[in-house]
């Protein structure tokens, strides 16, 4: 049962449990009874609970902001857990917004959580984004970033960025209204699979904790209006030197959506404008699937297997074949007989395309990439295989 409500104004209630739980917020000037209902008044949507929204999403709930929609459409799997600490082992199988919710839930039961267990698109963004103060963007991937921030500027939204690879981090707010948006700094997406995803590319676990608590704390001074918030900044962090680094970003007045004369006034197909699903005919042809592979190997046929991964990542898992990291491919190209038909196969699938794309330009006809990686072939061929 609810302990009975104390009213402080016609605006904003606080029950006897909220003046205790966010009593070292009350004494502080510059938060204070009236941030405090500033906080318990508004409203984050964070986008992506992983490892970047999980640190967001605890300590924005425990600070007290009154409303947090969490819009994520994966799973919770076991390789989450090295870094995403909103879920637990207990929760392996479950959608990760219904995890999330459940732990919000148990960390500030006077909070109100909202989940959206979908994909965002262009189709429904704007709808889940317009009831929201501010946006976080916790994602991993260049289509949703620019479809975050494209939603952003067209709502007048601003957007706590936050990304992570390895060892290193970035930071900022992007506020078109006020600042660069998210296309000032990065106008075009890379060449798809140029830039490494974790999974294929790895992250420190405790990094996105570093960067994901920043990111909170930048939302939790633009509700309150205090301090200097990262808008017109970018701010580095090097985890292996211990050393933050910060990046002047301006306005670009020629930006494609927050620019003087804009092209883009509504949301597009963003697969298609970074490039992920631009694959042509050839390209298919050049792919086989770990089904097909299986089949064609216990019919003995002669193909020769291509680990582009890390020796690293060798050791801890195999199918066998020639070990030659993707970064040593042109160096060692001589080495493989073009006159044979290779599969080149990675972690999931994006090193050994481009492994595929390069031995086609030099003339190896018959190279094909495994789709999905050997994480594909530990799923459905040999489930006794690690995955990692």
């Amino acid at each position: 049962m609810r302990p009975k409500t104390i009213l402080i104004s016609d605006e904003v209630a606080f029950s006897r449990d909220e003046f205790r739980r966010y009593g070292r917020h009350l004494i502080m000037p510059e938060v204070g009874l009236e941030g405090q209902r500033k906080l318990k008044s508004s409203s984050v949507l964070i986008v992506g609970a992983g490892g970047l929204g999980s640190p967001v999403a605890l300590y924005l709930a425990a600070a007290g902001i009154g409303r947090i929609g969490i819009a994520d459409s994966d799973t919770v799997d076991l390789t989450n857990l090295q870094r995403q600490i909103l879920h637990s082992t207990e929760s392996l199988g479950q959608p990760k917004t219904e995890s999330a919710g459940r732990r919000l839930r148990n960390l500030n039961p006077e909070i109100e959580v909202e989940m959206y267990p979908t994909k965002l698109s262009s189709e429904n963004t704007l709808q889940i984004l317009k009831d929201y103060d501010v946006i976080v963007d916790g994602t991993d991937n260049f289509p949703t970033r620019y479809l975050i921030n494209d939603a952003c500027v067209l709502l007048g939204k601003p957007n706590v960025y936050g990304s992570i690879f390895r060892f290193e981090g970035q930071v900022s707010v992007f506020d078109a209204e006020n600042g660069p948006c998210y296309r000032c700094v990065y106008p075009e997406p890379p060449p798809p699979g140029l830039v490494p995803s974790c999974a294929e590319g790895g992250v420190l676990g405790v990094l996105p904790g570093i960067i994901g608590t920043l990111q909170a704390s930048e939302v939790i001074k633009l509700l309150l209006g205090i301090g200097e918030s990262l808008m017109g900044r970018m701010l580095l962090f090097d985890a292996l030197k211990v050393q933050f680094r910060e990046l002047k970003v301006r306005k670009d007045p020629k930006c494609a959506i927050c620019g003087d004369k804009p092209s883009i006034h509504e949301l597009i197909d963003y697969d298609a404008f970074c490039g992920y699903d631009s694959k042509n005919a050839g390209e298919h042809e050049a792919e086989i699937t770990v089904e097909e592979l299986k089949r064609r190997l216990d019919n003995g046929d002669d193909i020769l297997l291509l680990d582009v991964r890390e020796t690293v990542e060798s050791e801890i898992v195999s199918i066998g074949g020639v070990l030659m990291p993707l970064r040593d491919l042109p160096e060692r190209v001589h080495e493989l007989d073009s006159a044979r038909e290779i599969v080149a196969y990675c972690h999931h699938g994006e090193r050994s395309r481009r492994a595929v794309a390069l031995l086609k330009e030099l003339g190896f006809r018959k190279a094909k990439n495994l789709t999905g990686g050997i994480d594909q072939w530990a799923c459905v061929v040999d489930k006794t295989l690690s995955r990692y």
